[in-house]
């Protein structure tokens, strides 16, 4: 069986995504779980950072202004850290990974995409958790990088707002 795809319809553009539910089922098959209840749609991207990232997810950041954006967690918490062995994925361009405090078991919601290869946040050390991949860009990657460049304030928050407009798995 494929893995499923995800079409994330931003206010800048749309991309599609694949979503590697057989080697990381907690961490995607969350991701999974979130879309399809329409927790994502109507949020803002809350950090962006040139030449690293792009972070989405925060229940907080439906009011792109909150103070409280990148600090929320989905309706049901934090998911178990997610690190098989078999399947070290690194943080490559393009990859979706899950966003977490560092703190084991601290995942939700929140994830990040790369824009630049970012290899030190990869694979579990004890007491710390790293960031797992669980999908990747597969069109769109221009939307990605023009949300990725956009100005910010001194937040790292976008000055004009970006918006998830819907996400929709593709199964």
């Amino acid at each position: 069986m494929a893995n499923p795809t995800a079409t994330l319809e931003t206010s800048m553009g749309t991309f599609e995504v694949e979503l590697f539910t057989e080697q990381m089922p907690i961490t995607a098959g969350n991701f999974v779980k979130l879309a399809k209840s329409g927790f994502y749609d109507g949020l803002h991207f809350h950090r962006v950072i040139d030449g690293f990232m792009i972070q989405f997810g925060c229940p907080h950041s439906r009011d792109p202004n909150s103070s409280r954006a990148g600090t929320g967690d989905g309706p049901d918490g934090c998911i178990p850290d997610e690190h098989p062995a078999e399947h070290k994925l690194s943080n490559e361009v393009g990859t979706l990974s899950m966003a977490n405090t560092g703190r084991p078991g601290s995942g939700s919601a929140q994830f990040f995409i790369n824009t630049k290869h970012n290899d030190f946040l990869d694979f579990f050390t004890p007491g710390n958790s790293k960031h797992p991949v669980f999908g990747k860009i597969v069109s769109g990657m221009d939307v990605v990088n023009e949300i990725g460049t956009t100005s910010t304030d001194g937040n790292d928050r976008p000055r004009t707002p970006v918006k998830m407009v819907k996400v929709t798995v593709n199964e």
